[in-house]
């Protein structure tokens, strides 16, 4: 069988290291890139540089890696869609839910493999997390915290740190619990000149009662990429900086201090670091589109997933704005009739 003909459009800081994987995947074959800044970063490989996404689509590809910034998601993407080439596109899906609703409904209509790049699903200590969830090792899941702070990245010109870091911590949050959010409230703060918020405190509900908190910045000298999953048994801890898995049990041993006793909570129990293959994230993420596209059995994050997303993180905004809670049923309900 023929491999695959994959174009990639957007050469900047992500751009580049969808070069180097999709020109290393088994099965597929990377034809051309295209940016209209040029290849800045040297990683086209003796490929065709082009400008546009309409050039890159004459080469006959597939399929496309859309890396460029937010603002032209919507663009690029329709463009494929008429096309009839798949598409994977980073996150988010696009600036606002009308664009990601056009986009998700354009792929849908054309039969089309559509997905979004919420890369830290494919990290190896949530991925661990996902399946020891689904075979009950924690039982009730009662609350996911997620911690993303760190400094600012220059490259990010156009959304604030809810869309580009936040949508992470709401994907996976959903994803790992399979659950969709059904009310947030958030707070932000605009601390570094930018129109854009660069700070959100989100506190969200989720569709089987089980309650999230997420705190993101970009003003943290602190680098912290952490999610936290308390569950009726245990506590699991994702670092996904190191892709490491770290399980606290509930303790089972009865406590024969009656001043202690008194307390009928948990008791700290076995702590477990998993050892757990680490294969790049990025990676995986390609080998499932890829698959996808060949009509595989394939783990990606849909456009209907990641509409969602962009959907809940326009809550937190909304919320922080007003001062008040925003129940997603009803906007779910709203976008629908």
């Amino acid at each position: 069988m023929a491999n695959l003909r994959a174009g990639l459009i957007g050469l900047g800081m992500m751009g580049r290291h969808h070069a180097r994987v999709l020109g290393s995947l088994e099965g597929v074959d990377l034809v051309a890139v295209a940016d209209p800044g040029g290849d800045v970063h040297g990683v086209a490989g003796g490929r065709p540089v082009l400008e546009t996404v309409e050039q890159l689509i004459e080469t006959g590809i597939d399929y496309c890696m859309v890396a460029v910034p937010t603002a032209f998601h919507e663009q690029v993407g329709l463009a494929l869609a008429e096309a009839g080439v798949h598409a994977i596109i980073e996150k988010p899906l696009a600036q606002d839910t009308p664009s990601a609703t056009r986009l998700a409904e354009a792929f849908a209509a054309k039969g089309l493999v559509g997905a979004v790049g919420h890369i830290e699903r494919y990290n190896p200590a949530l991925q661990q997390a996902r399946a020891r969830l689904e075979a009950g090792e924690l039982g009730d899941v009662y609350q996911v915290t997620t911690r993303r702070q760190g400094p600012f990245p220059a490259r990010i010109a156009d959304v604030g740190v809810v869309k580009d870091l936040g949508t992470h911590d709401i994907d996976l949050t959903a994803w790992v619990t399979q659950q969709e959010y059904t009310s947030v409230a958030a707070r932000t703060a605009y601390k570094s000149g930018r129109e854009h918020e660069d700070l959100v405190a989100v506190v969200g509900q989720l569709a089987s009662g089980t309650v999230t908190n997420h705190l993101v910045n970009w003003l943290s000298p602190l680098k912290e990429r952490v999610t936290v999953i308390t569950g009726e048994r245990g506590t699991f801890i994702a670092d996904t900086l190191t892709a490491d898995l770290t399980f606290y049990a509930n303790g089972e041993i009865q406590t024969t201090w009656s001043g202690l006793a008194q307390f009928r909570g948990v008791s700290e129990g076995d702590v477990v670091r998993y050892a757990i293959a680490k294969p790049e994230p990025l990676r995986v993420e390609h080998e499932n589109f890829r698959d996808a596209v060949l009509g595989k059995d394939a783990d990606i994050v849909t456009m209907e997933q990641g509409l969602s997303t962009v959907r809940v993180a326009e809550a937190c905004i909304e919320s922080a704005k007003t001062g008040r809670s925003i129940d997603l049923t009803a906007a779910a309900l709203d976008s629908t009739s």
